[in-house]
């Protein structure tokens, strides 16, 4: 889960042209947003909410494709390392109550006692998170867009698939676990809770990485560090309100996040090795154009602004800010040692100035920003049974 940033980011454009190294596609795709409606005298198709941009394909020269097939064996060596084997892992049911146990309703009555002391505002917060976690279907099929590293058949034993496959695997016990405690806790409603979920997996997501891997490695990057500081910012709140077990929960699931965010951005490490006049320029173009977070489509059937409302309580509780979003492009920047690049085209030098710039811009508007006047309303979350909450 990852706060979407709107005006903080909203930059006029600095030139760094990328059709040379990334020629677009003359495909293009626009989709409605408008909700299905249905009435008595029509019968309308189900249309959930939808991405409303120009949406680019195939982006990348095909001759790049050669360097991810090159990539093979660094990948088994390098990236699949970071995997654990299934024996090894954390299972969600080590954190639950025990179903065959003689002492299961004892323990699900001691889930709820600790669950009555914590406040709404953080269930919101631990809702949205465990949503975004459940549309995994979606982030498995982006992965697979990407162009020399899909899974063509769906059981490939290229590198690359394996790690997509099991990565998905892995990421698949975030959801089951919260899903599982939230239900147990009884503070939530599940059916609207199930419902979101399956609005936003038939929304889909365009993160706008053109099939790109470049661009999809990069967005990967990006995002698994921002699920690494909400779910660690979960988890520090179960503390502080008391339930030590749900911080155990939030915090197993951060250290996931964070062995996948050292795996991805290992690769973008790898391609700035090889191609860093590319790479830096695919790393300004999907700045540019924003981090667009995976859930910024919910939907319950009720709130047009869900997610919008959802990240307001997220910004306030501080489990994910807009500060956030400038410290990972800033960690980022860092990572890859983008201030150290040389022998770079003239284009790869001002994308390269843009990056280096960013983060101090980010946090100026943001600071711009905070300094303003804002009135709070308050907000009905059918998620908490209708409740309002301050936004």
């Amino acid at each position: 889960m990852a706060l979407r940033i709107n005006s903080l980011t909203s930059f006029p454009s600095h030139k760094i042209s990328s059709k040379a190294r990334y020629p677009r596609s003359s495909r293009v795709v626009m989709a409605s947003t408008l909700h299905s409606i249905s009435n008595e005298t029509e019968k309308k198709p189900y249309l959930p909410p939808q991405e409303v941009h120009v949406q680019v394909t195939h982006s990348m020269p095909p001759e790049k494709i050669e360097i991810f097939k090159s990539l093979e064996d660094w990948a088994e060596s390098n990236i699949l390392v970071h995997l654990k084997p299934v024996e090894k892992c954390w299972q969600p049911q080590d954190f639950l109550p025990e179903p065959e146990s003689d002492g299961f309703y004892e323990q699900v009555k001691e889930l709820r006692e600790r669950a009555k002391e914590i406040p709404d505002d953080y269930f919101v917060v631990l809702v949205g998170d465990m949503i975004t976690e459940e549309a995994l279907p979606t982030y498995q099929t982006m992965l697979n867009t990407l162009d020399g590293v899909r899974d063509e058949t769906g059981a490939s034993l290229t590198s690359w698939a394996i790690w997509t496959r099991a990565w998905t695997a892995e990421e698949n016990r975030h959801g089951d676990l919260l899903n599982k405690y939230l239900y147990l806790s009884g503070r939530v409603d599940m059916k609207q809770i199930e419902k979101t979920i399956q609005y936003l997996i038939g929304s889909g997501m365009d993160p706008k990485t053109e099939n790109n891997p470049y661009l999809g490695f990069i967005y990967t990057s990006f995002q698994e560090r921002a699920t690494f500081i909400s779910h660690g910012n979960t988890a520090r709140l179960a503390k502080e309100h008391g339930d030590i077990k749900l911080a155990q929960i939030c915090g197993t699931i951060a250290a996931d996040e964070k062995r996948h965010e050292t795996a991805y951005t290992k690769i973008v490490e790898k391609l700035f090795e090889i191609d860093p006049d590319g790479t830096v320029m695919a790393f300004a173009d999907m700045m540019r154009k924003k981090v667009s977070m995976p859930a910024h489509l919910m939907f319950d059937g009720k709130d047009d602004n869900l997610f919008e409302h959802f990240s307001a309580v997220a910004q306030r509780l501080g489990v994910y800010t807009a500060r956030d979003y400038a410290d990972i492009l800033e960690f980022l920047v860092g990572r890859w040692k983008i201030d150290n690049l040389t022998g770079l085209t003239g284009e790869g030098r001002r994308a390269q100035d843009f990056l280096c710039g960013l983060p101090p811009r980010i946090r100026r508007l943001e600071e711009r920003a905070q300094g303003k006047v804002k009135q709070s309303s308050l907000v009905p979350f059918s998620w908490i049974f209708g409740k309002e909450l301050k936004i």
